[in-house]
């Protein structure tokens, strides 16, 4: 401790020369300077200044957004009940499981019409519109609302559901367009973006990564799907898959999951299979695709082992439709494709798509393991059994031009009501079960016009043009709702 005194001395009168005259401790200059190094302080390693932390910076999609988000639509749909709605599932009482579900909503009982809500993209100024088959599929009625509001009722030019894709159109002209871009050079990892309407909020974007390309789902044997940690939901189906550069490279289609919700895992049709069926529905109106007759699987190490292939690799044939093309070129039950026209066959579901593509009627070669050797064995390519695509199925009937049933409030009603007059709505569908309108609600004016007849009701409805206003009341409370009539 008294080592130490002399230069505690030192110190303190370093520290009264600065308070006197202002010099600088850390001047090597000043005459103070051999003094504070004496006192230790210019010796000891000085402690850097903290700086700032750089800020992460993660992908901005606002310019792609802004840019291309007015030509992402919204896609409202209406059943007639009595089949499960589009893009629902039959209810069968069991448990949800973890599978692929397409996006839907509850089905309702067979006396109610049905509603869907699902999302599209314009590929054609003039009104041609992009979607997914099960968002449309068995829909008597389909309503495009655009970014700017509008709202068209839209034409089913087709659909294919194998691909899960579907075309609509709509009476418009000069709109805004996605620009296609080119899935084969996406990447695991890359960002990408997703624009729809989940749960009918319109115009809603949502970012993730591609976790994996060329995905095979069970069912869907035509299509490589993307596979993205994009949140999407009920509604976003049929919206576009953006990449960072703003170019359409897939159409959201399916979620992975056990809820019915989000939960890491979602699905889109490459752009350039969707673009390749569209096309073929607007010229043909149907999908006409290859077949082989054959079902297929992967080969695990254990089989190629069994089989005697060097690696895993290949479609192992599991089975021959005895009157297919398969069975006609000698393919049997064992053998191994592994090439297709001498395309590389390296997975169990990279046939399926190529044998799609090829022409009914087309020669094709396949590449085949069997008994420890390869052989070659010449096929002719039958015709995959083509499903209609589609026009929508009658309209679904409502009771009258507004799919209205009311009756007169009888004096006591009014009464309470505090109105004098209106209907009591005791059903509703069509134009205004789209609406909104609730068994339940009074309806109190159309287009500005008190009510208090059915026969008056009838008689403004059918004046009415493409559009009405009605004036409900509900829970006490009056607003408007606007129905689209036919």
């Amino acid at each position: 401790m008294r080592d130490r005194l002399p230069t505690r001395g030192l110190a303190i009168g370093a520290l009264i020369a600065v308070l006197a005259g202002g010099i600088s401790l850390f001047d090597p200059v000043s005459s103070a300077a051999p003094m504070a190094r004496a006192a230790g302080w210019l010796d000891a390693p000085a402690t850097p200044a903290a700086s700032p932390a750089s800020p992460v910076v993660g992908p901005d999609f606002s310019a792609i957004v802004e840019r291309y988000g007015p030509a992402v639509v919204n896609v409202a749909v209406e059943g007639n009940g009595s089949t499960p709605g589009p893009g629902e599932a039959p209810q069968t009482g069991q448990p949800p499981v973890t599978q692929p579900h397409a996006f839907g909503a509850p089905s309702r009982p067979d006396d109610q019409p049905t509603f869907g809500l699902g999302s599209g993209f314009i590929i054609n100024p003039d009104g041609v519109i992009l979607t997914s088959a099960h968002v449309v599929a068995d829909a008597t009625a389909v309503t495009v609302r655009l970014s700017d509001q509008r709202e068209f009722t839209a034409k089913v030019i087709g659909l294919d559901r194998p691909s899960d894709v579907a075309l609509l159109k709509i009476d418009a002209q000069n709109l805004p367009t996605v620009v296609i871009g080119d899935p084969g050079r996406l990447r695991v990892g890359a960002w990408v973006l997703a624009i729809g309407s989940p749960y009918g909020f319109d115009s809603t974007a949502t970012a993730g990564i591609v976790s994996a390309t060329t995905r095979s789902l069970p069912h869907q044997a035509y299509v490589p799907f993307i596979q993205t940690d994009v949140p999407v939901n009920p509604g976003n189906s049929g919206g576009p898959l953006f990449n960072a550069s703003g170019e359409v490279v897939g159409v959201n289609s399916q979620i992975y999951t056990d809820t019915g919700g989000f939960q890491g895992l979602s699905f889109a049709v490459p752009i350039d299979v969707a673009m390749k069926v569209a096309k073929r529905l607007e010229s043909d109106g149907v999908i006409r695709r290859g077949w082989l007759g054959a079902g297929v699987q992967d080969v695990s190490q254990a089989l190629a082992d069994a089989f005697g292939l060097p690696k895993p690799r290949g479609a192992l044939v599991n089975n021959v439709d005895k009157s297919g093309p398969a069975a006609k070129a000698g393919l049997q039950p064992g053998d191994i494709v592994l090439a297709i026209d001498g395309v590389a066959i390296n997975r169990s579901f990279d046939l399926p798509p190529k044998v799609a593509d090829l022409a009914p009627g087309a020669r094709s070669t396949l590449d085949v393991w069997r008994h420890g050797e390869t052989r070659q064995l010449a096929v002719v390519v039958g015709a995959l059994k083509v499903e209609a695509a589609a026009a929508p199925a009658a309209p679904f009937q409502g009771q009258g031009r507004l799919g209205l049933s009311v009756r007169a409030l009888s004096p006591k009603e009014a009464d309470a009501l505090d109105e004098g007059g209106g209907l009591l709505v005791q059903s509703v569908s069509g134009p205004a079960a789209r609406a909104g309108m609730q068994p339940g609600d009074v309806v109190l004016a159309i287009n500005g016009e008190p009510v208090t007849t059915v026969d008056k009701l009838r008689t403004l409805a059918d004046k009415s043009g493409h559009h009405a206003a009605l004036l409900i009341r509900r829970e006490g409370a009056k607003l408007f709702l606007p129905l689209t009539l036919g």
